[in-house]
């Protein structure tokens, strides 16, 4: 067996080159193999027949589409692993995975286009990463370059820190040069404090100010005419250091590929210790040690630190692991905006596409394949359209199965905007598990965090550590669309397990759960990703570009001035932004040019018109419940997200800031409110404002009496049964009533009313007013009656008190629906909310706020029966309250008393055994 690791050079650096797409940078990396003897001719792009794009579609697209490394010597003493990524955005991906092992970069720079979008992306990353970088100016060559503004554009765009490193006499040359020697020592407190007393630059300094980012070496050239490369690969040789490795073994892997026959490959760098052939790593044994270097690979027994290699015999690698002493990798900042549909022939096995389509996945981890069962589709998770053609044909070449992909749709996520407690329990017969979670909004491109902040006296540390792994090996999806949440931290508070009763899987279970039942409880927002965008028009179609930008909800400054073109730049969302680049090609006929890079999520500008569009109902998602499994006499049953707190077994952690007291909304309080909100006048009169502060001052008394304490009975376990415990559900409080009314609906839905509208609008609107009036009494609920007014030209909108009902006029350009549906939002969960109206849309809007339904006609039977109860019960009250004597007198009796009453001298009264003892109640 060979062993390259013999006899090799003592320092090895991992050098990666970063463009942007048609900068030169497969080119630099031919020159840079060729002057360094790694390979005897140069390949070119355009000839197909470049040493690193060994892949046949890299080829026919002259585009680089996987990374991949070669060895080459820059002296004795230094071996550089040097790694091609690619330059296109759809493959961000792959080349932000390589950054990660990293310990220089050199970005190539197009000396024809200078900085661009991509190429400001990718130094954000490399900022992002710590990666010390030389900058290579290529295309210099070509007619209208012109270093010294190139040296500008750097700096202003980039970093201020970059100087020209280009000198005839070298490194040597540039340390003896006082105006170069001052431009770095400015870049560092220390060396220029030194450099002030002994006035000279050490080519030391030189070094650590380039490994500590502080310093950017700029070299300008041409790599398809050698210019300027050599120059640049002895700076590199003389200017890098080697990082210090432990000696513990530590490796970060940062691709997994397969081989011509199948072999799953694993890519890594050692970062400590060493490697052997044949040791046993994550419980399996690496069968062979490969040192690639192009399509071509030599095998190794040993690897030692610093060094890239690919090992076979792993299974469960997977990109960004650490395996021994080496950490896990930053979950990645650029990350796909789009998911497709992957339609697949007809003839073609589901279940073994999707196989290997995964295998895929496992190379490309950002593709989240994913089978959705509702619409019995798969979907992947693409850069943009050249990423789908590269895939197609991928999927073609190797597993001869032609499939096709659907239109692009966003990629949304969700986040919450206040702090909660989420609850969940499971507890089928003989399984128990409850989770305490507190789910708290993160900054914005935060990620998902996962913590522990629960007492080992409350829940066994081994049951913590389960808990947290269940959070972390899930995407949760949110409430409002079912697009994965993000910018989260969720702790883990409480928790109980059953001794006997509680297995793993049931921790699952109510962890899952806890999650739901916490997002369902706070508010949710949607968020899209935005493009960080670059736009060069020419100077006279500004205006076009401006008006573009500002109906695409996008931000923007001051166009910048370059010669005959004018720069803009901002943010914009992705949905809006997609296609854009062709407008702009069109429009400004091939000379404007557009760069989009992602700049992340933020909150979605047409939220509710996208999520109508998905149409997501969490209540329906059975496989992420919402709700909690309980059980009691045996058998277990499912309780809605917002009870599980009646009947949760733990006591709530999570103590909520005192909020201000729940007010009536048509209290006198918020019946102010609601003026100042919609800008309504309110025409109470005094004896009105009074009836309103009687209300107020009811509506606190029920307050005052919700806020006293009562403790609930825990539940106790049942020690002597086979089930978990039996319990009792807390008595739900009754909630105030509401009935809101759409007034014109139901005046042209009643026929006496219609007929009655068609003579006179305003009797038939008094006439409703009335009958609601009474009704009012009879049901004692709080009742609003709306009418439109959203036709009077400038009208505020009017609250009124009518007896004892309100009477609201809506304000210009609100109608009735709206006005319902705002104070139905605001209230349905509150109270008991029952709307009447017999418009269909406005049905189905009220039932997903919680509230009951009347249609006009259910509404007009319930008031007439309330009528004959009340009319019975009048008559009833009548009868039972009237006692006249006369009424249970015999007819003879009567006449006599009627004389005496009369006063008739000869009028003589019945014996008493005539009446009645007492008087008698019907």
């Amino acid at each position: 067996m060979n062993n390259p690791s013999e006899n090799r050079p003592k320092r090895h650096l991992c050098i990666g080159l970063l463009a942007h797409v048609d900068a030169g940078k497969t080119t630099l990396s031919e020159a840079m193999l060729y002057t360094a003897g790694s390979i005897r001719k140069m390949g070119r792009v355009d000839n197909k027949d470049a040493f690193l794009d060994t892949f046949a579609l890299e080829r026919a697209r002259g585009i680089t589409i996987f990374s991949k490394q070669a060895r080459l010597v820059l002296d004795e003493n230094t071996e550089v692993f040097l790694l091609d990524t690619p330059g296109h955005v759809d493959f961000s991906a792959e080349m932000e995975r390589t950054l990660q092992i990293l310990d220089y970069a050199i970005l190539v720079v197009s000396g024809a286009d200078g900085v661009q979008g991509h190429t400001e992306t990718l130094w954000k990353l490399l900022t992002r990463y710590e990666i010390p970088t030389f900058l290579f100016v290529n295309k210099m060559d070509q007619e209208g370059t012109d270093r010294k503004k190139l040296m500008q554009n750097l700096q202003k765009y980039l970093s201020g820190n970059c100087l020209d490193f280009t000198s005839e006499q070298g490194i040597d040359g540039l340390l003896s040069d006082e105006i170069f020697a001052e431009n770095a020592a400015v870049c560092d407190e220390a060396v220029l404090e030194r450099y002030l007393e002994t006035g000279e630059m050490e080519k030391e300094d030189l070094v650590s100010m380039i490994s500590k980012r502080k310093i950017f070496p700029c070299f300008f050239g041409s790599a398809l005419k050698l210019n300027g490369v050599e120059e640049m690969m002895h700076a590199v040789s003389v200017l890098t250091r080697e990082p210090s490795y432990p000696e513990a073994f530590g490796a970060k892997v940062y691709k997994i590929a397969r081989d011509e026959q199948g072999n799953r490959l694993t890519f890594l760098k050692v970062t400590g210790g060493c490697l052997n052939v044949k040791e046993e790593l994550l419980e399996e044994k690496v069968n062979q040690i490969r040192i690639y270097s192009g399509a071509k690979y030599e095998t190794a027994g040993q690897v030692k630190a610093g060094e890239v290699c690919a090992v076979t015999g792993l299974s469960k690698t997977y990109p960004g692991e650490g395996i021994g002493c080496e950490s896990e990798s930053f979950l990645p900042v650029l990350e796909p905006v789009l998911t497709y549909q992957i339609r697949i022939p007809q003839d073609c096995d589901v279940h073994k596409m999707l196989q290997n389509l995964k295998q895929l996945e496992e190379e490309e981890p950002l593709l989240h394949i994913v089978w959705n069962e509702r619409l019995g589709e798969i979907h992947a998770q693409l850069m943009g359209e050249v990423q789908t053609e590269i895939l197609k044909s991928m999927i073609a070449e190797r597993f001869g199965v032609r499939v096709e992909f659907g239109a692009g749709n966003i990629v949304y996520k969700e986040t919450i905007r206040n702090t909660v407690e989420g609850v969940g329990h499971f507890e089928p017969l003989r399984h128990y598990a409850e989770v305490h979670l507190l789910l708290e909004p993160g900054e914005p491109g935060s990620g998902m965090h996962f913590l522990s902040n629960c007492s080992e006296d409350v829940l066994d540390k081994n049951w913590q550590r389960l808990i947290l792994t269940h959070l972390e090996e899930k995407e949760h999806l949110g409430v409002l669309s079912g697009s994965p949440v993000t910018d989260m931290q969720i702790t883990l508070v409480s928790g109980r397990a059953h001794q006997k009763h509680t297995e793993g899987g049931d921790f699952r279970q109510a962890t899952y759960r806890a999650v739901r039942q916490g997002l369902k409880k706070a508010e949710s927002v949607l968020l899209e990703p935005y493009y960080e965008y670059r736009l060069e028009v020419p100077s006279e179609m500004v205006g076009r570009a401006l008006s573009d930008l500002q109906r695409m909800n996008g931000t923007f400054g001051s166009p910048e001035q370059i010669g005959e073109m004018a720069v803009l730049s901002g943010e914009a969302p992705v949905a809006l932004m997609q296609d854009y680049q062709r407008k702009v090609i069109s429009y400004t006929k091939g000379r404007g040019r557009l760069s989009c890079s992602l700049s992340g999520y933020k909150p979605c500008s047409n939220a509710e018109e996208v999520l109508t569009a998905i149409g997501y109902d969490s209540e329906r998602d059975l496989e992420n419940p919402t709700g909690s499994v309980f059980c009691a006499h045996g058998a277990g049953f499912v309780v809605p997200w917002d009870q599980v707190e009646d009947y949760m077994h733990l006591e709530s952690v999570f103590k909520p800031k005192e909020e201000e007291p729940e007010q009536d909304p048509f209290d006198e309080q918020a019946v102010s409110a609601a003026v100042q909100r919609a800008r309504y006048v309110s025409s109470l009169s005094p004896e009105e404002e009074r009836e309103l502060e009687k209300m107020a001052e009811a509506s606190r008394r029920k307050r005052e009496q919700a806020r006293k304490k009562y403790s609930y009975r825990k539940t106790e376990l049942d020690t002597g049964s086979n089930s978990t415990g039996e319990y009792k559900s807390r008595k739900r409080e009754r909630r105030k009533e509401y009935l809101l009314v759409d007034g014109y609906n139901i005046i042209f839905a009643w026929e006496e009313l219609r007929e009655l509208a068609k003579i006179n609008i305003d009797g038939a609107r008094g006439r409703l007013m009335d009958i609601l009036s009474n009704y009012q009494g009879i049901r004692k609920c709080t009742l609003i009656l709306v009418f439109d007014a959203y036709k009077v030209e400038g009208f505020p909108g009017e609250i009124q008190q009518y007896h004892n009902i309100h009477v609201v006029y809506t304000k210009e350009a609100e109608t009735a629906d709206q006005y319902i549906e705002k104070v139905a939002h605001e209230i349905g969960r509150k109270y008991e909310v029952t709307v009447a109206t017999s418009d269909g849309t406005e049905q189905v809007i009220i039932r997903g706020q919680g509230c009951h339904l009347l249609s006009a006609k259910e509404l007009h039977t319930e008031i007439v029966l309330a009528q004959k109860e009340l009319r019975e019960n009048h008559m009833e009250k009548a009868e039972s309250t009237k006692n006249y004597l006369f009424h249970y007198l015999d007819e003879e009796t009567a006449k006599e008393m009627e004389e005496v009453r009369l006063g008739k001298e000869n009028a003589s009264v019945g014996s008493d055994e005539n009446i009645p003892d007492g008087n008698r109640c019907s």
